[in-house]
C-alpha cells in the first residue's frame, strides 16, 4: 500500500519525526542505489531507451495507484499551465540528468545534485518574491562556490559532462516551484504518474537527437532496468510517506544523506575514490543547504509566534 497520512501514538516510543526521518533516510538510499542502476543501465544502452522503458513501465504502476485513489490521469488538468511546466521540467532534467549519468563517475554527480534546495530558495525568490534575507543570499553564494569546486573550470580535473548535472539542478528547481503553484486538490499520484509520461517522449527524443534506435536488451541489462525501477518506486514512497508523516523543516535536511549512500556505493561497484577537492564542495554545499533549512525554520517560528494571540 502506498502511504497515507498517519500519525505515531505515543506509546510507540517513536515521535513522528523520528519515523519521518528514517523514512527520509530510506528514500535516499533507494535513491542512491538507483542511481547504480540507472548508470550501469545507460552505459550498456543508450540513455533515451533507459528513459523510455522507464518511463513507461512507471507510468503503468503509479496510474494504477492513482486510479486506485480515484486520481484521473487523462483530464485537462494535466495540461495546465503549471502541471505542463512541472512534466516538462521532469522530462528535461530527466534527459540531462541520465545522461550525466553515464559519463560523470557517481559520486560526483551526487555531489553536485545537492545544490538543488539551494537554487529553489534563490528560485523562490526571484520568481515567487518570497523573502530571502542576506543571511540565505549568503548561504546561496557559499553553496555555489562548493559547485566550482567539485567543476574546477579551467582546470585539468575539470568535468565537463558536470555542466549537464548543474543544468538539470536549474531546472528540478523549476519543477519544484511549479510544484508549489499546483492546487492543493491535485494528487500526489497524479503529478508523478504525468511526469514518468513525460519522460517517454522525452526519451525518444534524446535517441533521435544520438541518431540512435530502439535495440534489443540482453538478458543480462534486464536485472539493472528492473533494480532502477523499483528501486525509484520504494523511494519515491518512502520520500512521500517521510513528508506526510513529519515536519518538513525537520525532515527536509535528511535529503543529504543520500550523498552518503552514493559515495559508499560509487567505491563499492564502480571503484571510485573521490579526491580532497570534491569532499571540500561537498561539505560547502551541504553546509549551506543545512543553514538554509535551519534559518528558514527558525523564521517560520517566528511568524507562528507573531501571529499567535498573545496571553
Amino acid at each position: 500500500m502506498f502511504p497515507r497520512p498517519f500519525r505515531i501514538s505515543p506509546s510507540s516510543g517513536m515521535t513522528d519525526n523520528t519515523r519521518a526521518s528514517l523514512l527520509m533516510l530510506g528514500s535516499m538510499g533507494a535513491f542512491a542505489f538507483e542511481d547504480v542502476f540507472l548508470k550501469r543501465a545507460a552505459t550498456a544502452l543508450h540513455p533515451g531507451q533507459v528513459m523510455v522503458m522507464i518511463g513507461f513501465v512507471g507510468a503503468l504502476c503509479f496510474w494504477a495507484v492513482a486510479a486506485a485513489q480515484g486520481q484521473p490521469i487523462l483530464t485537462r488538468r494535466a495540461f495546465s499551465r503549471a502541471a505542463l511546466i512541472r512534466s516538462l521540467s521532469e522530462a528535461g532534467a530527466s534527459m540531462l540528468y541520465i545522461t550525466a549519468l553515464a559519463l560523470l563517475p557517481l559520486s560526483i554527480n551526487a555531489a553536485l545534485l545537492q545544490a538543488s534546495p539551494l537554487v529553489v530558495t534563490m528560485g523562490a525568490a526571484i520568481f515567487l518574491r518570497e523573502p530571502v534575507g542576506w543571511r540565505r543570499w549568503s548561504a546561496i553564494l557559499v553553496g555555489f562556490a562548493g559547485v566550482l569546486i567539485i567543476l574546477r573550470p579551467g582546470s585539468e580535473g575539470f568535468q565537463a559532462a558536470g555542466l549537464l548535472t548543474l543544468a538539470c539542478v536549474f531546472i528540478l528547481a523549476a519543477r519544484d516551484l511549479s510544484t508549489r503553484m499546483m492546487p492543493a486538490d491535485i494528487g500526489t499520484f497524479q503529478l508523478t504518474t504525468w511526469a514518468y509520461l513525460a519522460l517517454v517522449p522525452a526519451g525518444f527524443a534524446l535517441m533521435y537527437l544520438g541518431d540512435v534506435q530502439i535495440m534489443p536488451v540482453d538478458p543480462s541489462h534486464w536485472g539493472d532496468l528492473i533494480g532502477a525501477l523499483l528501486t525509484g518506486l520504494v523511494g519515491y514512497w518512502a520520500v512521500t510517506a517521510a513528508m506526510r508523516v513529519g515536519d518538513v523543516s525537520f525532515v527536509a535536511p535528511f535529503r543529504y544523506s543520500r550523498l552518503v549512500f552514493a559515495v559508499i556505493l560509487a567505491a563499492i561497484v564502480f571503484g571510485e575514490r573521490p579526491d580532497l577537492w570534491m569532499y571540500i564542495g561537498s561539505t560547502l554545499i551541504i553546509g549551506s543547504g543545512l543553514y538554509t533549512f535551519a534559518r528558514e525554520r527558525a523564521l517560520r517560528r517566528t511568524t507562528l509566534s507573531k501571529t499567535l494571540p498573545q496571553a
